[in-house]
């Protein structure tokens, strides 16, 4: 297992596009759901006061001033999460570098090392978690590290990318069940 297996290429938008399909649950990111959830039940409290205030003021029965009160603090705090999560909405695929720069990824010995331009990501085979193979394209899963997209364009000939992909599923120890009985 001393050879070095190496490729290139760049992600093209349609690539990340299938990347985040395969990747993602959702269109928007848990950071803003927190934040929407944080923030819609605060302006519906804050339009509770407000309303409660206002209709105090005209002398509504407190029933009244209750009923509607929770009624606009209700309205408020749900059209504020749909606006929110509107306007959080993903509208682009991939990461920072992922699409201007050229990625080259090598199998060595006991690692699989990503490098972007300047930097250079080294992943011992253990983090490998699962290799999903498509028709033309492979999703590498790590514990502790982004997914990797390995379109099968970036290869040049099937042959090339068999080979790549029999020593990737050696070195990840049964990440991927297809290469566990080749050897």
């Amino acid at each position: 297992m001393g050879n070095t297996y190496s490729i290139q290429g760049s992600l093209s938008k349609r690539d990340a596009r299938r990347m985040t399909s395969a990747i993602r649950s959702g269109t928007v990111g848990p950071t803003t759901l927190y934040y929407a959830g944080v923030t819609a039940p605060v302006i519906g409290a804050s339009m509770a006061l407000v309303s409660q205030g206002a209709l105090t003021q005209i002398e509504m029965s407190p029933y009244w001033v209750t009923m509607l009160s929770a009624i606009i603090a209700a309205m408020a705090g749900v059209t504020w999460y749909l606006i929110f999560m509107r306007w959080a909405y993903r509208h682009q695929h991939g990461r920072a570098a992922e699409m201007s720069q050229n990625t080259e990824v090598r199998l060595e010995g006991e690692q699989l090392v990503v490098r972007r331009d300047l930097v250079e990501t080294r992943i011992d085979w253990e983090a490998i978690r699962e290799i999903i193979s498509k028709r033309s394209y492979t999703l590498v899963l790590f514990d502790g590290a982004d997914p990797l997209m390995l379109p099968h364009d970036w290869f040049g000939e099937k042959t090339a990318c068999e080979i790549f992909m029999r020593r990737l599923g050696q070195g990840s120890k049964g990440a991927w069940p297809e290469t566990e009985n080749q050897t």
